[in-house]
């Protein structure tokens, strides 16, 4: 009988985890990893392991509001695994659906594309007739991706300068390519 007393007073193993017992962490994921996973098979078949990671995870977190008056842990820990799938269906279902583009010819000869190698090469004819700061801030932005911000911390130049290269040079391509004369630069 008083072996029963003290199991009595242990605390449940949700509030062990809550509590931040490591090893009470490792015994639910023994006792109930079985019961959570068969949950996620049944919901995400193809993305089961990623759903039984946030499982436990939000069961990590959510342990301090379990409350053995109202529910068994089993009971508990099948509802955290529950609302965390159908939050995932449900963000799932919100992305949009994405479609395979079809493949585009990576060696095209010049003769196959004649208006886009024209184009092609009266942009970069533009571009070599900017000023090397133009060109540079240009180059940086479009081909590299930068920002403003982080052109001006690798170039050394102010950022409003940057703007105004950006802007100015801009205006010279375009100038350029629609054959307008007398371009800002």
């Amino acid at each position: 009988m008083l072996a029963s007393a003290r199991h009595m007073q242990q605390p449940s193993l949700l509030a062990r985890v809550a509590a931040g017992d490591t090893s009470a962490v490792r015994e639910c994921i023994a006792q109930y990893g079985g019961l959570v996973w068969s949950i996620a098979r049944r919901f995400e078949l193809a993305d089961a392991e990623d759903a039984v990671q946030e499982i436990f995870l939000d069961l990590w977190k959510s342990a301090a509001r379990f409350n053995a008056t109202i529910a068994s842990e089993a009971a508990f820990i099948s509802m955290i695994a529950r609302r965390r799938l159908i939050d995932r269906r449900r963000t799932r279902r919100r992305r949009p659906s994405t479609e395979q583009l079809p493949e585009v010819p990576t060696h095209a000869d010049e003769a196959s594309l004649p208006d886009t190698c024209a184009e092609a090469k009266q942009a970069a004819r533009a571009l070599d007739q900017l000023r090397p700061e133009q060109r540079q801030v240009l180059v940086l932005s479009t081909c590299h991706g930068m920002s403003h911000g982080e052109i001006a911390a690798q170039t050394g130049m102010p950022l409003g300068t940057v703007k105004a290269h950006a802007r100015r040079g801009l205006l010279s391509i375009r100038a350029a390519l629609l054959g307008v004369q007398g371009a800002e630069s």
